[in-house]
């Protein structure tokens, strides 16, 4: 194990492995450090590890040769461990010359040497079990970060290889949605009636008031509020995204909305839900991993954030806009108000702040 600022690797390594175990929008935000990997190194296949749930996100980019996926068995130790003997397998099969493991996790760390990579890289941490760091062949130690703050979670990948000499043309991510899952996002659409034209230019857009975390939530009623008005108002209607387990919560939403709307929520994989984001006219949500893909595929956003910092997490660029609460503990980074899992700032941010917004993003569509 050698712990440096700075290293070099060999032009002339064929296979690459990335290993992202964290959420979706971890790996859409992964998508630079991988085109950068294929600049420097355009004869290598360059691959990437992921948890099942994020699976299909990177299949259609050219860049990526191959998803390799982390399955979970539930209750049966046998089949889990026969499944990622096969994982093993398969992965040092690749021969790979160099890994990169972006996160801090145990299980990356473990991968990453069960490849049997000669070189095995990653950012040094303190405050992890001892035996993580000894994982790897090559750990970085960051040097004192620049004074201004560099805006989006791409870098949070990129910094380590940039230890390694290695620059990205770009720090924007993008996804591909491939023409078969397009032909059934269209099935999906087609089946349903609200996806109307209307005279704005705007069919309809989409909504998630969904998160993992009650903190990152804006109240349900609210965003009836802000799917009633874009009817009654603008004459859009909203298609509610968001994941199997928020189904019942969504048909709940539904209910309670006069406006045009229809849920799509765990009707759609998350590659097809690329695909339903990239026809939205515009998407609207909460800081979740449906505002990262609609980015990736060209969609504007609008992003309620409450306690997270924006500045790391929020989508980059003219076209993607942020709502956040004027008080002066935002953002505080806590996972709720004094451990209570809710966060005031949301409880507090009005409907017709983001209503502004998302009025001002569809005049400039319009101009």
């Amino acid at each position: 194990m050698i712990i440096k600022e700075r290293f070099t690797i060999p032009i002339d390594i064929e296979s690459v492995l990335v290993i992202q175990l964290g959420d979706v929008g971890d790996v859409v935000w992964t998508t630079p450090t991988i085109w950068a990997l294929k600049e420097v190194f355009p004869r290598a296949r360059v691959s990437i590890l992921i948890r099942e749930q994020t699976a299909g996100l990177l299949a259609s980019d050219p860049s990526v040769h191959r998803e390799f996926k982390i399955r979970y068995y539930q209750g049966s130790l046998l089949r889990e461990f026969v499944e990622q003997m096969r994982l093993i397998k398969e992965l040092r099969r690749e021969r790979f010359g160099v890994v990169f493991d972006l996160r801090s996790d145990e299980r990356g760390a473990f991968m990453s040497r069960l490849t049997g990579a000669p070189i095995r890289a990653s950012l040094f941490h303190k405050d992890v079990p001892f035996w993580r760091n000894e994982m790897f062949t090559h750990l970085l130690v960051e040097p004192v970060p620049p004074k201004e703050r560099i805006f989006g979670a791409a870098e949070q990948s990129l910094r380590i290889l940039k230890g390694f000499g290695i620059d990205a043309k770009t720090t924007v991510p993008k996804l591909w949605v491939a023409p078969e899952v397009m032909e059934r996002v269209q099935q999906i659409l087609n089946m349903n009636s609200c996806f109307r034209r209307n005279d704005n230019g705007v069919n309809w857009i989409t909504v998630n008031p969904f998160s993992r975390w009650s903190y990152k939530e804006w109240a349900y009623g609210k965003w009836g509020e802000m799917i009633d008005w874009l009817w009654n108002e603008h004459d859009i209607a909203s298609v509610i995204v968001g994941a199997p387990s928020e189904r019942s919560k969504a048909a709940e939403l539904v209910k309670r909305c006069s406006g045009k709307v229809h849920s799509l929520v765990g009707m759609t994989t998350l590659a097809e839900l690329a695909g339903v984001l990239s026809l939205s006219g515009l998407h609207i949500g909460v800081d979740s991993a449906a505002p990262h893909i609609a980015a990736a595929v060209g969609t504007p956003t609008v992003t309620v954030f409450g306690p997270t910092d924006w500045r790391d997490w929020a989508p980059v660029g003219d076209q993607h806009r942020v709502v956040i609460s004027n008080m002066d503990c935002v953002p505080c980074c806590k996972k709720g108000c004094d451990g209570s899992e809710r966060s005031l700032c949301l409880d507090m941010l009005e409907v017709d702040a983001v209503k502004k917004v998302v009025r001002e993003v569809l005049e400039k569509k319009l101009r």
